[in-house]
């Protein structure tokens, strides 16, 4: 069966004008250095240097004074110990301080691509047949560092793709720590993670079975300022961090386009990139509940740890690690409802075949049942999901990828019966695209 693809005349390009401000400390010693040289200008010197620097940035981006005041907050510790008085700083010098504690970054300057589409949750004001829809990518800028962007369109009724001029600035979000932890699913984790419970342990010990953020963090700091600790316990304690760092909530403004939302590698799990993320409606048919979750990699450098981002309006996202035997790898997909009560994801775990999960939570994922393996010539080295399976009539249908000789990446399609995921109502003998 050959099914025709029809290629639109729509292209998403990379700009690489779309720049975000990103906090830049270059050591204690030269900081300092830098910091001395600054103190020495007098008020107008600090005056006439910093309207120079907001005339030639400014206008790139949101509030720009309030990112240099929280740059330079960053520093105080290190100002203060050189024997200044933080508080006793002009307002002016503060943001001069903060400005050469500050980078720019072209989020979009490498790459633009991986995505996923959603319905956006508002449908007013459309003409009959439309449907309004918000599309994520996978941006990547210069060093590979990989984000998440959106756009907005509307799908007209011959399926023809209108996009949204986007914002002329990019917002990036203030971040909330989650402040509690379950001990066991913490230390769960931790086991998952293979770090080693002959350092953690000691640390974990000590805490109630509900505990928080600042306390873990302030224990292990504590720990880590011990120079004669071994380079064992040291990574150990530095894993223990790096989980909890993974737990956070992400809040924009509300005076932001959705175009101009970026979500940026925040905590250390993730500080070489954000990738792959597969956004999904999900409808929860039991409370009649509505939001949009997805799946993602975050990626360390060396590491990868998949986790999950949930939002109901698109300006307060939640960010979760998964957890279990069946969260390893990359392509994890979630079904966009449950299945007999229970959530379904789509895994692929050993990197070559398809396999499917069920679970009473979206953040615990065991026992993982394989489903397809490659079949095709197209797709003899690896197959997995292209992202969350569509709900039809006939079936689940799951877009799938396959990597044949040479590397190369094809699209499939499969169907898999509606009751029950695990078994498979037929595939395509050829490669849509």
């Amino acid at each position: 069966m050959r099914v025709p693809v029809i290629r639109k005349n729509t292209i998403f390009s990379p700009d690489c004008s779309r720049v975000v401000a990103r906090y830049f400390m270059n050591g204690d010693q030269r900081t300092q250095k830098m910091v001395s040289r600054i103190m020495i200008l007098d008020e107008k010197q600090v005056t006439d240097t910093l309207e120079h620097t907001l005339r030639e940035f400014a206008r790139r981006h949101r509030n720009i004074s309030h990112i240099f005041f929280k740059h330079c907050e960053k520093i105080r510790g290190l100002i203060e110990g050189m024997q200044i008085n933080y508080d006793g700083l002009s307002n002016e010098r503060k943001m001069l301080i903060g400005s050469y504690c500050t980078m720019e970054y072209a989020i979009e300057s490498a790459a633009f691509f991986n995505p996923s589409i959603v319905e956006d949750f508002d449908q007013s004001d459309l003409e009959i047949g439309e449907k309004r829809v918000i599309i994520s990518f996978r941006a990547t800028g210069e060093g590979h560092i990989s984000s998440i962007v959106f756009r907005r369109g509307i799908l007209d009724k011959n399926n023809d793709l209108h996009v949204m001029k986007i914002g002329d600035n990019i917002d990036k979000a203030e971040i909330v720590h989650k402040k509690f932890y379950n001990k066991k699913r913490f230390v769960l984790k931790l086991t998952e993670m293979h770090t080693s419970d002959k350092y953690s342990t000691s640390i974990m010990q000590d805490l109630p079975e509900e505990f928080e953020y600042s306390a873990l963090k302030d224990v292990i700091c504590k720990a880590l300022k011990d120079q004669t600790i071994s380079q064992e316990r040291r990574t150990a304690l530095e894993e223990v961090i790096w989980l909890a760092d993974s737990f956070y909530d992400l809040q924009f403004k509300h005076d932001s386009d959705i175009t101009e939302r970026v979500i940026f590698p925040i905590s250390d799990s993730e500080s070489r990139g954000i990738e792959d993320a597969r956004f999904v409606r999900f409808v929860d048919d039991e409370d009649n509940s509505d939001r949009i979750i997805a799946t993602y990699t975050a990626y360390n450098g060396h590491t990868i740890l998949p986790k999950l981002i949930s939002t109901e309006d698109f300006y307060t996202f939640r960010v979760m690690p998964l957890h279990g035997a069946g969260a390893q790898n990359k392509n994890l997909a979630l079904f966009p409802r449950k299945i007999k009560g229970k959530y379904a994801m789509l895994a692929r775990i050993d990197g070559v075949n398809n396999y499917l999960m069920y679970s009473d939570r979206p953040t615990q994922w065991n026992n993982p049942v394989m489903i397809q393996e490659p079949r095709y010539p197209w797709e003899f080295t690896q197959i997995g999901n292209c992202g969350s399976p569509l709900w039809t009539e006939e079936g689940w249908l799951v877009i799938t990828h396959g990597v044949g000789a040479m590397r190369r990446y094809c699209l499939g399609a499969s169907l898999f019966d509606l009751e029950d995921p695990s078994k498979e109502i037929g595939r395509l003998k050829e490669p849509l695209l």
